[in-house]
């Protein structure tokens, strides 16, 4: 292995070996990630573009890779961050390992980094642009202070697709904003509806032309105050049909209705969030990966529906007078606990409600 070295914009340094792709210089926004397994889904997840991805559990790759488990078609984070990368893969359904993949798809990695104190320094300074690579300190800590983050930065357009394209075999019709979508919300959706992916930036009239049951606002990366003609198409599309989001979905849903959104210090990225929902009192154990939230007492159109217990910040809302609804979390799993998977069933309700029998 070669040495590399992890430099963030503050300064603080940590030495490391370089694994996955073999790129000098990476940079990104340096972010940590608590679950225990999905790291490939993880990888996978558009949301994290404009992101370097820290593990916080000491192993990964121990049980390898499968196409199976991707939720696009390649990866977006810019680079991951490990403890240690396993030499070994272990499991039935794998067809290969994780540092062959991170070389195939193109994603530099470094190992043998001391995640706990580099997770630690994240949660005292927050979010902080990062570069490692098998590059010389100076140069990496000169492309750290050079990244700009992911405040103010469309990303949404890096990640979303190009045309329409369909999934699913459902008996409602829907229309999916691809935002960054993943494939398991997908799967979620093509169990209710025949589903027509469009690009995020399709004006809602030609959405409306398509004549759908329902709209999907999908996850995705980056600040939702910088994808203004997303937050112009849902205003559009309320009050018109029903409406459900999820993660950068709720928050341009949130937007649309004049709430206002900001960002978190480090984000919320992981599998075991607790989450209270309202409406019954009941805790979810949700799957969480965002950086930016609606601010609390911002909505005048819309009921808070769910909370988180660590930090209080809104996990969900549902409109007054118009048939819309979000969270903020990941019903969909993908990796994590499918504690609230009924949300799909809701929007289904939703539809019904709205729509008449499918």
């Amino acid at each position: 292995m070669k040495d590399a070295l992890l430099v963030l914009a503050d300064g603080a340094v940590f030495e490391g070996d370089a694994v996955g792709a073999d790129v000098p210089v990476t940079s990104g926004e340096v972010v940590f990630n608590t679950v225990l397994t999905g790291y490939q889904e993880v990888i996978t997840d558009p949301s994290y573009a404009g992101q370097i991805i820290t593990f916080t559990y000491p192993h990964i790759g121990n049980y390898g890779v499968t196409a199976v488990d991707d939720e696009a078609a390649r990866p977006f984070a810019r680079g991951v961050i490990v403890r240690e990368m396993a030499r070994r893969r272990s499991n039935w359904r794998s067809d290969g390992d994780l540092d062959a993949f991170l070389r195939r798809t193109g994603v530099p990695g470094i190992g043998g980094i001391d995640t706990r104190r580099l997770t630690r320094h994240l949660r005292d300074r927050g979010a902080v642009p990062g570069a490692f690579g098998t590059a010389d300190e100076a140069t990496l800590l000169a492309a750290a202070r050079a990244e700009p983050g992911t405040d103010g930065i469309d990303l949404v357009a890096q990640v979303t697709c190009r045309e329409p394209f369909t999934v699913g075999d459902g008996p409602r019709r829907v229309v999916a904003y691809d935002y960054g979508i993943k494939t398991t919300m997908l799967r979620h959706l093509g169990q209710l509806a025949t589903v027509e992916v469009v690009p995020a930036s399709t004006p809602a009239a030609e959405v409306l032309a398509r004549d759908p049951d329902g709209v999907f606002l999908s996850n995705g990366p980056g600040d939702p105050a910088a994808v203004g003609y997303a937050v112009d198409n849902i205003r559009g599309l309320l009050g018109e049909v029903p409406v459900f989001g999820i993660c950068l979905g709720h928050q341009l849903l949130g937007s649309a209705l004049g709430a206002e959104t900001y960002k978190l210090k480090f984000g919320h990225h992981g599998g075991n969030h607790p989450v209270r929902r309202i409406k019954t009192g009941a805790v979810e154990i949700t799957s969480q990966n965002h950086n930016y939230a609606v601010a609390e007492g911002s909505l005048a159109t819309a009921d808070v529906t769910h909370v988180n217990l660590n930090d209080g910040v809104v996990e969900g809302i549902a409109c007054r007078d118009v048939p819309a609804f979000s969270v903020q979390y990941h019903p969909e799993a993908g990796p994590g606990p499918h504690d609230a998977r009924y949300l799909f069933d809701e929007f289904e309700a939703l539809m019904r409600k709205v729509r008449g029998a499918a």
